[in-house]
């Protein structure tokens, strides 16, 4: 029997990693894998997904639309391959993917025949700037999902939301467009009882066109939160995301979420029992040009000392 696959695409922070958990979290015993996709050398991502019956796999240091198509491609056949197989696959790309190019090669023969594209749904954030709707990469994500998931409603009152519901609906006219805060969202709507896969026609494959890059901080050593957030402050504004796990001085027991998106930064407790891999470890996602690896490192170093 096919194997239907979601594909959740959605801008840098907009809430992917959160509703992937939540619809893992109602598979209620379903063998569902998750392939987790994260721009950078380190997979925060992947980690931080937890639940899923069928295992999670990791596709690091780059982006599936781009420099990972084979490694996706070879992952979905491995996948295909277990015994038992999985009953659903649910992909989650980098921020920074175009879903055309990883639509357009989940549509190859070989794949579509045993693992169909049955919904592909965008995470749109509510709380972002009303221009950032404008966003070539964001319009595309936009434009090829059969469902649009608005995060972050929580955060912005009705009419705002109500706004945002509508300039959604008039870039994608076909796509529903629910509100989904905090990631919950009916399983029924990304895997149907009855398949519904969809004929897809897609545009000539584009140039790639190189705009973001992603730089690395890690340290063995426990950290001093009031240093990092100090040194965050100093690089915000030159940063399109970061995220990542710390551990800090004097709170051996506890690690904690470092989440940036859309210039907001959150510092939260790692809810979870198993700690993973310990000390400190972040991503940084800029624009290129805009920040160096040797600026961050330098800026990061008093964080080191309590």
């Amino acid at each position: 029997m096919p194997v239907p696959i979601l594909l959740v695409t959605g801008f840098l922070g907009a809430g992917k990693t959160t509703l992937v958990n939540r619809i893992l979290q109602q598979a209620d015993g379903r063998r569902i894998a998750a392939v987790v996709n994260d721009f950078g050398a380190i997979n925060i991502d992947a980690e931080l997904i937890v639940g899923a019956e069928d295992g999670v796999v990791s596709l690091a240091n780059g982006c599936i639309c781009c420099s990972l198509e084979g490694d996706l491609l070879r992952t979905l056949s491995n996948l295909l391959r277990r015994a038992p197989r999985p009953e659903a696959i649910v992909i989650e790309t980098s921020g920074v993917a175009d879903p055309e190019d990883i639509i357009r090669n989940l549509m190859d023969p070989v794949v579509w025949r045993e693992a169909p594209l049955e919904t592909v749904l965008c995470v749109a954030d509510a709380t972002s700037p009303e221009p950032d709707l404008g966003d070539p990469l964001l319009l595309s994500q936009l434009r090829v999902a059969d469902l649009v998931a608005i995060s972050k409603g929580d955060l912005v009152d009705g009419p705002a939301l109500d706004a945002r519901r509508r300039a959604l609906s008039q870039i994608n006219r076909r796509a529903a467009v629910i509100e989904a805060t905090g990631g919950d969202i009916p399983l029924d709507l990304v895997f149907p009882e009855v398949g519904t896969v969809r004929e897809r026609t897609m545009r000539p494959k584009r140039p790639s066109i190189e705009r973001f890059e992603s730089f690395n901080w890690t340290s063995e050593e426990p950290i001093s939160l009031a240093a990092f957030q100090q040194a965050i402050g100093r690089l915000a504004s030159r940063l399109v995301r970061a995220k990542g796990i710390l551990d800090t001085i004097g709170k051996p027991d506890c690690r904690y979420l470092f989440q940036l998106a859309g210039g907001r930064a959150t510092l939260a407790p790692l809810d979870r029992d198993d700690p993973g891999q310990g000390g400190t470890r972040i991503v940084f996602i800029t624009e290129i040009g805009k920040i160096t690896q040797p600026e961050i490192d330098e800026i990061l170093s008093g964080a080191r000392r309590d």
